[in-house]
């Protein structure tokens, strides 16, 4: 049952990580353990399914309430505010960074390991920073824009570290998408998930086989995504001094829940054992 709750939980984390802006719900994946996994189910079904298929059915309960459920009550968090919420994430994130670290070491650490993560990191940040700062461009919404929304988040998933809501807000397809996805709006959900499902089954071989041939310079470049991706929403800007107060207590919030779910597996690991 703890297990099934934890499962439950991370699910939900994932889903509702993929809406918000900046953050990637395959770093809550590969933070979360639960990379690996669907990487495998998607790439050798036959034989992933047996082994974690009670694994995946709270995992698959959970992203959906946090991704189509929770999408509403995220729009209501950042409309009241964006940066409180923000910074809930960035304290669970920041929590899972140590266990994030020691998995990329797990199979040791070499130069080329180093340069992979300094420059995923670099990459990843000022291709950010352009996407959001630079660039103001702005799309009308229709079916095939929302297919390439789906894209974006099948990418998130496959691709640690791709933060699909940080480009959707900067061609002003983040908002509408998002209201869809709350009312359960036909064209919408009928445009995005088709193009989320086959970008995740078109790169999941792709992504598997580099992480088999390079596993340390593979972790440690996702490691410097997760730095990046992290540093460049932080927010800078607060309305009022409330608002400063609230984002402490929403980052601290952050790191206790990943904190308790390391000491969750943990626990889960060694009763196992």
């Amino acid at each position: 049952m703890e297990r099934w709750l934890r499962d439950l939980l991370c699910g939900v984390l994932i889903g509702a990580g993929a809406i918000l802006p900046g953050v990637s719900g395959g770093v809550l994946a590969v933070v979360f353990d639960i990379y690996r996994p669907l990487m495998e189910t998607l790439t050798h079904p036959r034989a992933a399914i047996p082994r974690y298929w009670k694994w995946f059915i709270p995992l698959g309960l959970g992203w959906c309430l946090g991704f189509l459920g929770f999408a509403k009550g995220i729009a209501a968090a950042i409309h009241v505010s964006s940066t409180v919420t923000t910074w809930l994430f960035i304290g669970l994130i920041v929590g899972t960074v140590p266990s994030l670290f020691r998995e990329a070491g797990k199979e040791g650490r070499s130069a080329g390991s180093w340069v992979s993560m300094a420059v995923c990191a670099l990459a990843v940040f000022f291709s950010l920073f352009y996407v959001g700062k630079v660039i103001c461009v702005t799309v009308e919404p229709n079916f095939w824009w929302y297919n390439f929304c789906g894209a974006l988040w099948g990418m998130s998933v496959v691709i640690p570290g791709m933060t699909s809501s940080s480009v959707m807000m900067a061609l002003g397809l983040y908002q509408p998408m998002l209201e869809g996805l709350a009312r359960l709006d036909l064209l919408v959900l009928s445009a995005c998930l088709p193009g989320m499902i086959l970008t995740i089954l078109l790169l999941a071989r792709l992504v598997s086989w580099f992480f088999r041939r390079h596993y340390a310079i593979a972790f440690h470049g996702i490691l410097g995504i997760v730095l990046a991706s992290t540093l460049v929403i932080i927010p800078t800007s607060y309305s009022r001094p409330a608002e400063v107060l609230w984002s402490v207590v929403c980052c601290l919030g952050g790191f206790a829940m990943a904190f308790f779910m390391a000491r969750l597996d943990q626990k889960i690991q060694k009763d196992a054992g």
